[in-house]
């Protein structure tokens, strides 16, 4: 403790408050050594997330969380901390998801001394002032209210279908919130959730790089600090059964249509079924791989869009990311089809041409040349998913929370060298069904896409380039394939609304 506080007096800075029992036991920790790795990293998780927000204050979590990374504390105002930072190369930031929220920094090792206090104090000493949360509301509220609902056609389709796949439970809303929860989010109600989620029983640390034993055993007594007490476990969220297609569909003024569709799965990481599924998954829409099923149907041959993925764990903003992030795991999956935006008129034709894609691979599994190369494809490409020491460390908090002994990166090339094409269409038929799934349509002129979708009108394409005849063959089955979607299962919804309450 006397090391830290001539650190925080050099440095001008006011030490965190140091009042507490014993430090916290360093065995909860997650250790990450690299004995030449230059800098450190820091990885502290608080088991609390947007399924804890109260009802009438979705968006809280998030709210407190960025008001611990991205605000003021008792010592220094956020502009100040700032201009500490910039020197340093470094900087802390929070990642807040369902269920987890992990304040996150690296620094090198020659800039420990003068970065660690900042961190604690962002952690232990925030100084939760009106004028940070007026600001980070803002925020808030206008990707709410503006990003989502006018400028990202694709994250507002996600974030229509996540709501609508979880409605009812604590999952039951994005992590950042209704724009009616953040506006009546106060100053009380982040100080009640800091005292009641942040605390030192309450918080999974993790280092990782060219740390000594100082440096854990200085972290496990600072965070002694933090009030004590367990907060009450939130149950696995219970989905009901979906019967049929649902379909959400937001009217706005698009350009194109976006379009995501899924349904919750019971299957964690850390099983071998898990392994199995996401052998199927990786060979129908690996994220950005333009090897994949769907991307091969939609895009590469058809030039419709972008590109199709799809996913069998939650994967945030996808649209910025090209391998899978740490830190979102979650007690439920949702397995989720992503289709890009593609033109209009050609709306109805991708999500038909999604579903007979699904519905293929749902009832037949794959082939043994598409499990052997898929298999072997996502051997190799996990090597790739965590090539620096801050991202290793994120996956080894993520197998604390799934209670994976030893480590799920390792595991994953293991199993791969393992599967079996029985193994992974046994998982298919478990898992993945066809028939019955949440959609949500983002497009212009909802009624009308509404209408041809209940009545199952057909929905030819045509191109501006010539394409094979074995294309256009298939276009006509693809036009015609009956999706039976009830009319009372489809809502239209104006985009003003979404994301309201």
């Amino acid at each position: 403790m006397k090391t830290l506080s001539v650190v925080c007096l050099a440095l001008g800075l006011m030490p965190a408050v140091m009042i507490g029992g014993e430090p916290v036991d360093t065995r909860t920790f997650v250790l990450l050594p690299v004995k030449n790795d230059p800098t450190v990293s820091f990885r502290l998780w608080f088991k609390v997330g947007s399924q804890n927000d109260p009802s009438g204050k979705e968006g809280l979590a998030a709210i407190t969380g960025q008001m611990l990374a991205d605000a003021s504390t008792m010592s220094n105002t956020y502009a100040h901390i700032i201009d500490l930072l910039y020197p340093l190369a470094a900087d802390y930031a929070a990642s807040v998801s369902t269920e987890m929220t992990v304040i996150a920094g690296r620094v090198h090792k020659d800039n420990l001394a003068a970065y660690y206090p900042l961190l604690m104090d962002a952690i232990l000493a925030p100084a939760f002032t009106q004028e940070d949360l007026d600001r980070i509301k803002s925020q808030a509220l206008n990707e709410l209210e503006t990003t989502l609902r006018y400028a990202s056609d694709e994250e507002l389709g996600k974030a229509v279908l996540y709501n609508a796949v979880f409605a009812g439970t604590p999952y039951g809303h994005i992590v950042t919130g209704t724009a009616d929860g953040v506006k009546s989010i106060t100053l009380d109600d982040v100080k009640t959730f800091y005292k009641t989620h942040y605390t030192r029983d309450n918080v999974v640390p993790g280092v990782g790089g060219g740390y000594d034993q100082g440096l854990i055993d200085r972290l496990a007594g600072d965070l002694s600090t933090l009030p004590t007490g367990v907060p009450r476990v939130v149950p696995v969220p219970q989905v009901p059964a979906t019967e049929g297609f649902h379909v959400t569909i937001v009217d706005k003024d698009a350009p194109a249509t976006a379009i995501s569709m899924g349904f919750p799965i019971n299957v964690l990481r850390g099983s071998r079924e898990w392994y199995a599924l996401a052998v199927a998954n990786s060979w129908l829409g690996e994220h950005r791989n333009a090897s994949s099923h769907l991307y091969q149907v939609i895009r590469e041959e058809r030039g419709l869009n972008y590109g199709d993925h799809s996913y069998i764990e939650n994967f945030p903003r996808g649209g910025m990311r090209q391998m899978p992030p740490q830190n979102v795991a979650r007690r439920k999956q949702l397995f989720e089809i992503w289709i890009r935006p593609v033109p209009l008129e050609a709306g109805h034709f991708a999500l038909r041409a999604a579903l007979r894609e699904f519905k293929q691979v749902a009832h037949n599994g794959l082939t043994e040349n598409a499990f052997t190369l898929t298999r072997s494809f996502l051997k190799n490409y996990v090597l790739h998913y965590a090539p620096t020491t801050m991202q290793r460390l994120g996956y080894a908090l993520d197998d604390r929370f799934y209670g994976i002994t030893g480590s799920h990166l390792e595991m994953f090339r293991k199993v791969m060298g393992e599967i079996t094409r029985e193994e992974v269409n046994a998982a298919i038929r478990t898992h993945w069904q066809y028939g019955s799934m949440q959609i949500a349509v983002i497009t212009k002129d909802g009624a009308t896409f509404r209408d041809a979708l209940v009545a199952d009108t057909p929905s030819p394409i045509t191109y501006k380039t010539a394409k094979p005849e074995s294309v256009l063959n298939e276009d006509k089955e693809i036009a015609a394939f009956p999706l039976q979607v009830k009319k009372e299962n489809v809502k239209v919804v104006p985009v003003g609304e979404v994301l309201q309450r």
